[in-house]
């Protein structure tokens, strides 16, 4: 056997016995979790921080503006279906723009808006190259791949790198003490917090991460559900990322009362621990929605 056969070989038991041992736990988010990238992949190369912050996001405000749209539930939704050639090309012209760009020119606002509309553009991109798709989650290079996550179908100024190196690698890396930074990374799903429906700045990001926080820890469909017996049930985003969010169920009760509004707020100052963890994992799309209404 080959070398590279040995290699496809040892992927296809790692995603065979990673996929038992999920369907063994009932799909646990906990054991989810150890499919999640450590945050040490940092590279300084991308992460100098300067003072400029010369990037237009004129494609990609117009993109946003033409296909993304809120429903009645307060998703944002793309309508996938409608993307035309042109506009899925420039959106391509404008992912190719920002991967040349030199991050460490950049202010640490500008550098975070930039990876949040890299991630956020590149991600509708992926959806678009294999629309139509019911999940993300079904775009799979093999049978037990688990996503398009590791696939580095990026290059920034020469270095391939993937959705995954961009969240895990950098993002969390240099913000790790900000963990409102997982409100303004779409994946596509509906149960992820929203696509913005316009470009990240370095004017605007911060408020953007509060006003994402405050959107998602109130919506009891996608973020966090108290039932009429007390029973708190959170998106599996916080077990997922639980160290970001302090690494215990205090922390993170802690975390989500400072954005819950005032009725929200009163029911888990009764909380004392998490009981139970969801998430909706379908597709993010207008059309999707449609059908079903």
């Amino acid at each position: 056997m080959s070398g590279k056969s040995y290699a496809n070989f040892g992927s296809v038991l790692k995603g065979i016995l990673l996929l038992s041992l999920l369907a063994l736990l009932g799909g646990c988010a906990s054991i989810e979790r150890l499919a999640i990238p450590n945050s040490d992949l940092i590279s300084t190369s991308f992460t100098q921080s300067g003072t400029q912050d010369p990037l237009s996001h004129e494609h990609w405000n117009r993109f946003l503006g033409l296909y993304a749209q809120t429903d009645p539930d307060g998703v944002v939704r793309v309508n996938y279906g409608s993307v035309s050639d042109t506009d899925h090309k420039n959106l391509k012209g404008y992912i190719a723009n920002l991967s040349a760009v030199d991050t460490t020119v950049l202010s640490k606002n500008a550098q975070l808006a930039y990876w949040a509309n890299l991630y956020n553009a590149a991600t509708v991109d992926v959806i678009l190259d294999h629309y139509p798709v019911e999940s993300i989650r079904d775009i799979r290079d093999s049978p037990f791949d688990l996503g398009p996550w590791e696939n580095k179908r990026l290059s920034l100024r020469g270095r391939p790198m993937s959705l995954h190196d961009i969240e895990h690698g950098v993002v969390r890396a240099v913000w790790r003490d900000t963990p409102e930074i997982h409100y303004i990374l779409n994946c596509a799903s509906t149960g992820c917090p929203n696509l913005p429906q316009t470009a990240y700045s370095a004017d605007t990001v911060e408020d953007a991460m509060r006003n994402a926080a405050a959107a998602y820890v109130n919506d009891p469909v996608r973020g966090v559900n108290v039932s009429p017996r007390g029973r708190l049930k959170v998106s599996k985003i916080y077990a997922w990322y639980r160290d970001d969010f302090g690494s215990s169920d205090e922390a993170l009760l802690d975390h989500l009362r400072r954005y819950a509004e005032p009725d929200l707020r009163a029911q888990l100052e009764l909380a004392r621990s998490i009981g139970s963890y969801f998430y909706d994992w379908s597709l993010n799309d207008a059309s999707i929605k449609e059908s079903i209404h």
